[in-house]
């Protein structure tokens, strides 16, 4: 890397940092004057307060590096072009191509470290945030007893649930109907009973105070029951949990199993892959608007910073509407859900090879 490089990349690492902290800073102010009324109603310590906002600083810090980097793409090149040392770059043999690559590769490192993040520290700190929200300013409450639960636990098997008590991990008026494998619309056995529990040493439910019944064409077969295992079900009492979380609160991995237990009972899980590609999808839309906004910014325009801040806020608003309409199709099942969390990269990508080409170099 050579002294030129290392000035070009200080420049855009500092504007980048300043931009994010700066942006971290209005978004707190903003959501803290808007929840001010819940801090008060539900008298909130400095403390308190302090620990909700620590969690939320990762998934700001998320939203807000895509536009830090924007940003920072056009400041740098533009502020060159400006007081002509893009020039004088040019003049020395140093093309765009090469001006741009440290940019580039710093990009590209911050995307890969921003999949990490995004898919394991952000739903982490989610969890926390949201538990302070539930408990002391009733944001996204989730009860401990969680009533009509109804489960899918594969495509011959239906479970309905009437409440369910997350510390003791019992389930109440438990209703569990086999379907035939041959006709789905045929109950061949049906389970009635007053509890589920869960046993840990075995990792197995079994019901308690209840009915079983077999049916066989016309005949019917009945077995009362105190005590009865019911074999292996497809999902345990944090799958029960997890019915009730949010994407957000789910790293990679956690939110990989759900969607495949969510498939093996026959679910629709459109809308969840949409979320799981885009816990990688999205961290690449920095390097996908550093590769759109230097070339944009190697122009010398009229207008100054304030011109390109405009640019920045414009283009990160286009970028949202496309991958909100995107989601919307991808979450009906319209669209492939890859292609769904991928489609707003692949059109600024499209966006900025276009006016890498058609500049000056």
């Amino acid at each position: 890397m050579t002294r030129l490089d290392r000035y070009i990349l200080k420049n855009f690492a500092l504007t980048a940092l300043f931009a994010t902290a700066a942006f971290a800073v209005i978004f707190v102010a903003i959501d803290m004057m808007e929840s001010l009324d819940d801090f008060l109603d539900h008298n909130a310590t400095i403390p308190i307060i302090a620990t909700y906002y620590f969690y939320f600083l990762p998934e700001i810090i998320k939203l807000i590096i895509p536009v830090a980097m924007l940003l920072s793409a056009l400041f740098t090149t533009g502020r060159l072009s400006t007081f002509n040392e893009m020039t004088a770059m040019k003049s020395s043999g140093m093309s765009l191509y090469r001006f741009m690559a440290p940019l580039l590769i710093f990009a590209l490192l911050v995307s890969g470290v921003s999949v990490y993040f995004n898919g394991w520290v952000v739903p982490l700190a989610n969890k926390h945030k949201f538990a302070i929200g539930r408990t002391y300013f009733q944001r996204n409450i989730e009860y401990v007893k969680k009533s009509n639960i109804f489960i899918a636990d594969s495509p011959t098997r239906i479970l309905s649930i009437g409440m369910y008590d997350d510390q003791s991990m019992v389930a109440y008026n438990v209703s569990i109907q086999d379907f035939s494998p041959v006709d789905p619309t045929m109950v061949v056995a049906r389970y009635d009973a007053n509890q589920l529990r869960w046993n840990a040493g075995s990792s197995s439910w079994f019901l308690t105070d209840g009915v079983y019944r077999e049916f066989s064409g016309d005949k019917e077969h009945i077995e009362k029951f105190t005590s009865r295992p019911i074999g292996h079900l497809n999902f345990s009492p944090d799958d029960v949990r997890k019915k009730e979380e949010k994407p957000d609160e789910m790293d990679y991995n956690d939110l990989s199993e759900f969607i495949h237990n969510q498939q093996r009972a026959g679910q629709d899980v459109a809308k969840w892959l949409v979320e799981l590609y885009g816990k990688i999808a999205f961290p690449f839309a920095s390097f996908i608007v550093v590769l759109f906004g230097v070339p944009f910014s190697s122009i010398k325009r009229r207008g100054g910073l304030g011109v390109e801040f405009g640019i920045a806020i414009g283009i990160c608003f286009l970028y949202m509407i496309f991958l909100k309409v995107s989601q919307a199709f991808g979450y009906n099942g319209d669209l492939n859900p890859l292609l769904t969390a991928w489609l707003a990269n692949l059109i600024f990508l499209g966006a900025g090879i276009y006016n890498l080409v058609r500049v000056p170099k």
